[in-house]
This record gives C-alpha cells, sequence and structure tokens, in this order.
C-alpha cells in the first residue's frame, strides 16, 4: 500500500496538478489585485463611485439608521447583504474576463510559437538545364 502510494506521488499527473495549483493560487493574488486595486476604481470613476458592499436589509434586530454593513454585523442583527452578493458578481465577472483575456493571448502566443516558419512559394524558374540537355539530345536524334 505505502508502495502504491509513492508510485500515484511521483507521477508526472500528480507533480503538474501540484504545480498548477501553487501557481493558480499566485495568479489569484495578481488578478484579484488587478481588479481590486486598478479595474474597480476605475469603473467606480465612471459609475459615480457606485459600491454595493454596503446594501444590506435587516431581517431581524435594531441596527442604527445609515449604520455599515459591518455595523450592523456588530449589533448582532441578521441581515441580507444582497450588496456583498452583487459585487461578487461584478467582481466574478471582471475576473472571469481577464482570465479569458489572458488565455486567448497565451493561446494566440502558443500558435505563434508551434507554426512552422512559412516556406517561400515556389516560384517557376523555367526548364533546368537536365531539361535543356535533354531537349537538345531529342532535336539532334531527329535531324540526324
Amino acid at each position: 500500500m505505502v508502495q502504491e502510494f509513492k508510485d500515484f506521488i511521483a507521477k508526472g499527473n500528480v507533480m503538474d496538478m501540484a504545480v498548477g495549483i501553487i501557481i493558480g493560487a499566485a495568479f489569484t493574488a495578481i488578478v484579484s489585485s488587478l481588479v481590486g486595486d486598478l479595474i474597480n476604481p476605475i469603473i467606480g470613476l465612471f459609475s459615480g463611485g457606485i459600491d454595493f458592499t454596503n446594501k444590506y436589509a435587516v431581517l431581524s434586530g435594531e441596527v442604527p439608521a445609515g449604520a455599515s454593513l459591518e455595523a450592523a454585523r456588530e449589533a448582532g442583527a441578521s441581515v441580507f447583504a444582497y450588496g456583498s452578493f452583487i459585487m461578487a458578481v461584478i467582481n466574478f465577472l471582471i475576473i472571469a474576463w481577464v482570465v479569458f483575456m489572458l488565455v486567448k493571448m497565451v493561446n494566440r502566443a502558443k500558435a505563434i510559437a508551434e507554426k512552422p516558419d512559412d516556406v517561400a512559394p515556389e516560384v517557376e524558374t523555367g526548364p533546368s538545364e537536365l531539361d535543356i540537355l535533354i531537349e537538345i539530345r531529342d532535336s539532334l536524334k531527329k535531324s540526324a
């Protein structure tokens, strides 16, 4: 059983998967920073600073008017935080779009790298030297 486990771990697929997970975690941090630090502020600039994060409805409990979502939760109120969900959906769509564009660029670069070098098109250069010699030989045979 221990040997089977060692064989399983030593297989290339498991190691590739582990590397993929590690790279994916690092990539997630990069994409999250790209969305949170660069794209969302630009969208907020054009949308008038709309941020749904603190939008909620109180289901039960007492919450002071105008309190933030965090303050409502600290007060012990049961809240329906629809704004956080909306922002999560928006962030997901932005992240999915960024990842789509990155994958598209990588696929394009991979296709260019795998494409064989363009071969120059064949140009007709006329008859070869051998063709001319054969033609001369045949003409000499006919005249003789």
